[in-house]
């Protein structure tokens, strides 16, 4: 039995954030029904395309749920919405605020159908601050939350981009931790509880973890940004034949490497003498390692820095991950048969319970089960269909 079994989700969120929270739940167990608008969620036609309205990146934050399409513009669809919102624990949407009350579907109008809900609201903003109710996609956040800005600190060449959906993944994981806890809060205490996660407050504190750095002190003239992370040469390091990820850290590390390597003077500089040091001197530490590792294959420094016990790796492509040895041995990668689309492969829950992987389930056409879950609450099946 997995944790969640038994907790009924509605998803009214669409693209990727709300959507990869629910399937996060939908993997721990969560009976998560998908609510859509007639054409759809949007991520329904991003990517490639192999069946209609069944595009990469749907697939890749909606598997295991159940779609059921209801137009919240019509006053018709309100019985098989209210009754279902009435069979719920949680109630998502990253619907902007200035339209849930029109839909009826601001936090009071949903808890007075169900006060036990659990209402989670993920916005871009936080409502009381001057950005509250503005649109927010994920590159925005990237850039006003400074991830841009670190990117151009540490390579120059001007801000960019983390080149994956960072911001949506990230606070679509931290919207599953805050449901989790108001679904433990709910079972305790016998009461609701309404959520907001902000994408722009959530990626500030996800950023700051380290680069508040100096401005953890106010009353000091100290810099923000953590130094390690932003040096330059902290990269994937040139070796003879290709790169390799070298990670050593403790003193212990830098002793035993730089005389395994013959760089006794290095061994005996004070700039690698301690943690401290090593943070005030980051760029000769780090450029010192970079000249050290071109000297030599990446089968030799993977073999010398794995005997050493530092931590070491080649460089994998996203292309070599369903091969990786490692992957494979967990039996990472899971397949999943669908009668129109053949068999698809996804990556697998990386959380085991009791030893298991959760096994993923096939994503939902657009409104495959809202007949079957109209009858199911009591309402008249083909009340909605979805749009041709």
């Amino acid at each position: 039995m997995l944790p969640l079994e038994g907790i009924r989700i509605l998803d009214l969120s669409n693209v990727v954030m709300g959507p990869y929270a629910t399937q996060l739940l939908a993997e721990y167990g969560a009976d998560v029904i998908k609510i859509e608008p007639p054409e759809g969620d949007d991520s329904r036609r991003t990517g490639l395309v192999a069946e209609k309205d069944m595009a990469s990146l749907f697939l890749g934050v909606n598997r295991g749920k159940r779609s059921v399409v209801i137009d919240l513009k019509n006053s018709a669809s309100r019985p098989l919405l209210d009754a279902l919102i009435r069979s719920a624990d949680v109630f998502i949407h990253n619907i902007r605020p200035q339209k849930l009350t029109a839909l009826g579907i601001a936090p009071e109008q949903v808890r007075a159908v169900n006060p036990n809900l659990v209402y989670a609201s993920l916005n871009g903003f936080g409502q009381d601050g001057p950005y509250g109710g503005r649109p927010a996609y994920d590159d925005v956040i990237q850039g006003l939350s400074g991830l841009a800005s670190l990117s151009d600190r540490h390579g120059g060449g001007g801000p960019r981009y983390v080149p994956t959906v960072i911001a949506d993944k990230t606070v679509g994981m931290m919207a599953a931790g805050a449901i989790l806890a108001a679904i433990v809060r709910r079972e305790r205490h016998g009461t609701g509880v309404t959520i907001e996660v902000p994408m722009f407050e959530s990626m500030v504190a996800f950023n700051l973890v380290e680069h508040m750095y100096g401005g953890t002190f106010p009353d000091k003239d100290w810099p923000m940004g953590y130094p390690r992370a932003l040096a330059a040469w902290r990269k994937p390091f040139a070796t003879l034949d290709g790169f390799v990820c070298a990670m050593p850290y403790t003193d212990r590390h830098w002793r035993d490497l730089l005389a395994a390597a013959g760089r006794l003077e290095l061994a005996s500089d004070p700039r690698f003498a301690s943690v401290e040091a090593r943070s005030e001197h980051t760029d000769f530490v780090y450029r010192s390692l970079g000249e050290l590792l071109a000297s030599e294959t990446t089968a030799h420094w993977l073999q010398t820095l794995e005997s050493l016990q530092i931590p070491a790796a080649a460089i994998n492509r996203p292309e070599d991950l369903p091969n990786d040895p490692h992957l494979r041995a967990v039996e990472f990668f899971q397949r999943v048969d669908d009668p129109a689309l053949g068999e698809m492969r996804f990556p697998g829950s990386p959380v085991l319970f009791d030893g298991v992987r959760p096994s993923p389930s096939r994503p939902p056409r657009l409104g495959e089960h809202t007949e079957a879950l109209a009858t199911e609450v009591g309402q008249r099946p083909h009340l909605e269909t979805p749009a041709t």
